[in-house]
């Protein structure tokens, strides 16, 4: 593949589609705000930029997909009659997923998952984890495209990437909270929390937020991962809405993404994910000027 239209030059989108035109892929580039298309043409000169998301298909050997969800995919989409191979590269709903998998097909198209992990560090490296989920062909295909953008893996059939990104980050939702609560009460135990992340780091409670998150991001009190909260809440009732569909008991689940819809409601859907370590010692800083009294 040759040529790719490519829809949306958010946080991920951007590094992600510039990396494909500095592989010598030539890029039709589209973005619903106009600022951001603006942007990306002044960054990336090579890159075609187009006014409209139909644009982005005619010649087109694949339209790739990095959007905010199901909803905003499945509306692009109905503007993509002339592409054949859609790659939606958003953390979208498995079993929507399918569903749109199934009517495209109907018109001889095809669409396959492939969303990514990583954050913008690793799309800005090229080292994003891409999970990609349909026939064995076309993703075959896809993936010298992919391998551009990170490390494609894949996973089964269309949906399988959906649902394996939403379950990543129920997984990483949970590791964050338990980190973030154990780290505070050590804090206020009278423990540095960098030597707790030290030892935690090579022990067998270590994690992506010991190893990354809290030393780069929260103990600086930087808080800019690059993931908002609100995606990371969406991400996490979708993986609680597979796991119902399943039949599948997850009581853990249910508890951590109880507490993340606290956090959104707190802290506002454009708070990055990791200002929920933030919230908890503010939260916890009360409960505990109250037990003193």
């Amino acid at each position: 593949m040759t040529t790719v239209g490519f829809v949306g030059l958010g946080h991920m989108g951007t590094p992600m589609a510039s990396r494909l035109v500095d592989a010598g892929v030539t890029v039709r580039a589209y973005d619903a705000a106009a600022d951001a298309r603006g942007a990306f043409a002044a960054a990336v000169p090579d890159a075609v930029v187009v006014d409209d998301a139909a644009d982005t298909a005619p010649g087109a050997d694949a339209v790739l997909l990095c959007l905010p969800n199901s909803d905003v995919v499945e509306s692009v989409v109905a503007e993509l009659d002339a592409a054949r191979v859609i790659v939606d590269m958003s953390s979208s709903e498995p079993l929507r997923t399918r569903a749109l998998a199934a009517q495209l097909a109907e018109n001889g198209r095809v669409l396959i998952d492939a969303p990514v992990s990583g954050g913008v560090s690793g799309a800005r490296a090229g080292t994003l984890a891409i999970m990609v989920g349909g026939p064995d062909d076309v993703v075959a295909d896809l993936e010298p495209v992919l391998a551009a953008i990170g490390r494609p893996r894949h996973v089964g059939p269309v949906g399988a990437g959906h649902a394996l990104k939403a379950l990543n980050n129920l997984m990483s939702a949970a590791h964050l909270l338990a980190s973030s609560e154990a780290v505070l009460v050590g804090e206020e135990f009278g423990l540095d929390p960098a030597v707790m992340l030290e030892v935690v780091n090579g022990s067998s409670g270590r994690s992506g937020s010991t190893e990354n998150k809290w030393p780069n991001h929260i103990l600086p009190g930087t808080y800019g991962a690059g993931f908002g909260i609100g995606l990371m809440v969406k991400d996490i009732h979708i993986a609680l809405e597979l796991a119902g569909s399943t039949g599948v008991p997850t009581r853990h689940a249910a508890a951590t993404v109880a507490v993340w819809d606290e956090a959104l409601a707190a802290l506002g859907p454009g708070a990055d994910h990791t200002e929920i370590a933030r919230w908890l010692r503010e939260s916890g800083d009360g409960a505990n000027r109250r037990a003193r009294r």
